[in-house]
């Protein structure tokens, strides 16, 4: 078993990662509204990811026996002023989920739970990448918003986060 703390925070973290995917869900929705099928699709991705995320979380409780708290979800946004809105709200929010992320590494670290430790390494290097690419994606979606076409072009020339990361930790009921 992990440090109890640790494990309570990472239940916290699995309701986050969870309501993230939500979120991305009703950033998806409002572009599939606005016939956007790239950056829908971008963020049904990115939905998809972040729930694997949280099961990952899980698995590790599980493995650590631990128990796991299964988290209500609040209702998410899903209407925007413009389309700019949805991606920089995407980029605050892996703002947010990288100093989540930091401390449960930091707590681990605290705690001597080594396992736990090298267990958020991997996520620490996730997020460098989930900033950078919601970064890029907010500059891309800031400078074409009067023409979206050229987002939905970039999106389809460059691919963002549609690698596989084969060092990812095993995820609960296996990743989607």
């Amino acid at each position: 078993m992990s440090d109890e703390r640790f494990a309570d925070r990472l239940n916290e973290q699995i309701a986050n990662e969870f309501g993230a995917s939500m979120q991305y869900v009703g950033a998806a929705v409002y572009y599939e509204s606005e016939t956007l099928p790239r950056l829908a699709a971008f963020f049904y991705r990115q939905a998809v990811e972040e729930r694997n995320h949280g099961m990952m979380m899980v698995q590790y409780l599980l493995d650590a026996g631990d128990e796991v708290a299964v988290p209500d979800i609040s209702a998410k946004q899903s209407r925007f002023d413009d389309a700019v809105a949805p991606v920089r709200m995407a980029l605050d929010q892996e703002r947010r989920v990288t100093d989540e992320i930091n401390a449960l590494f930091k707590l681990a670290r605290e705690t001597e739970d080594f396992q736990a430790e090298q267990f958020m390494q991997w996520f620490v290097k996730e997020q460098v990448e989930e900033v950078a690419t919601m970064s890029d994606l907010r500059a891309v979606v800031e400078r074409s918003r009067d023409n979206l076409l050229l987002a939905e072009e970039y999106l389809a020339r460059e691919s963002p986060g549609e690698e596989a990361d084969p060092t990812a930790p095993p995820a609960a009921g296996g990743a989607l």
